[in-house]
């Protein structure tokens, strides 16, 4: 069997981390989802500066918008919520199959906004009006302003995809904002059954630095390379498990309220002594998604290896936490850095975006 299609079996959703009018027009994402089971898709500024750079299907709407008295967040806006409708409509037969647990296109704010959450809110709103499809996430920064938002948009019963998580620290922070608006949906008379939400966990840019500042270290300390955001995945699972599984969560799942599931996102290997699916064969588990680029999806058809793996090995996870300690590392600073990096690339992206829609 494709081993896309035996994931689907142990519970875990695979998504495609790439949209283009390439990918639509001559048909590759259709095929990716009825061969492959493919369930999801996730963009950001980079995968969109690379389509309009890169793609003839865009530079005839290009040149037309550009006859007209827009600024160039309207032209970029009017350049791809059309692909990401296309993308949701594709879908749409997952999202209604899967009661609305699958089936997703996430769309993210401007990266501009990270620290306004008033203005987060705002843009969250406005997109999902313009793109007006039932399975489209809203992508919004876990920062502490991304954190208001994130409980403002889940309030007001708009699904949300939570990214540039790297640290437990942001995923405990992310899933108590999750819970507070659902909270704050439900006492308002709203639906929290019509609510989705994905907490995106970034990976290989965990071991990135964490691989560094190991190699700093030397001696002993250089064994524990490669192995800490794997580590980092599955204790963040644990904590999904306890607390959307637990008893604090009891009433909002007996009326209807849907888990936050955990996202590894970031999942291309970067270090060619590593595995191209280091980060895709030892994360199976229910109740996850894993988006992959195009690269890594190829990868885990042609040679992955398909087995429930998520929750093995916690104590092992447990001790590499404990070693990384030992020598020096301090995983909570390491997630604020990456945090930080993370939003000045995409901040960068999207500027290069716009200079391509001016």
């Amino acid at each position: 069997m494709n081993p896309l299609l035996q994931v689907r079996q142990h519970g875990q959703q695979i998504w495609l981390d790439n949209l283009s009018r390439t990918l639509l027009n001559d048909g590759h994402l259709a095929r990716f989802i009825v061969d492959d089971g493919v369930a999801g898709v996730t963009t950001n500024p980079s995968i969109f500066h690379k389509a309009i750079a890169g793609g003839r299907y865009y530079e005839d709407d290009l040149a037309r918008l550009k006859q007209q008295p827009m600024s160039a967040e309207a032209r970029y806006e009017a350049l791809v919520i059309p692909d990401v409708q296309r993308a949701c409509d594709l879908l749409a037969p997952q999202h209604a199959q899967s009661g609305g647990s699958a089936g997703y296109v996430s769309l993210e704010v401007s990266p501009a906004l990270a620290h306004d959450a008033a203005a987060t809110i705002a843009a969250g709103l406005r997109l999902k009006a313009a793109v007006a499809r039932p399975n489209l996430l809203i992508k919004v920064p876990a920062t502490a302003a991304g954190l208001e938002a994130i409980e403002g948009l889940i309030g007001a019963g708009i699904s949300v995809n939570v990214t540039l998580m790297f640290s437990l620290g942001h995923v405990d922070a992310v899933a108590a904002a999750y819970v507070r608006g659902l909270e704050r949906l439900r006492a308002g008379g709203g639906e929290v059954t019509s609510v989705m939400s994905v907490a995106s966990l970034f990976l290989s840019r965990v071991d990135t630095l964490v691989d560094k500042q190991l190699e700093e270290a030397g001696g002993e300390a250089l064994a524990l390379r490669g192995r800490t955001a794997v580590a980092l995945a599955r204790l963040a699972y644990q904590r999904y498990l306890a607390r959307f599984h637990g008893e604090g969560f009891a009433i909002l799942r007996a009326a209807g309220a849907r888990p936050q599931y955990m996202l590894w996102a970031s999942t291309g290997t970067k270090n060619p002594a590593y595995s191209d699916l280091l980060y895709v064969e030892p994360l199976i588990g229910a109740e996850t998604v894993n988006t992959l680029p195009d690269a890594t999806l190829d990868a885990l058809r042609d040679h992955g290896r398909v087995e429930p793996t998520l929750a093995r090995d916690v104590d092992l996870a447990q001790a590499q936490f404990a070693a990384l300690a030992a020598v020096g590392i301090d995983l909570e600073a390491v997630g604020k850095r990456l945090q930080q990096e993370g939003l000045v690339q995409f901040e960068q992206a999207f500027a290069a975006l716009l200079e391509l829609t001016a």
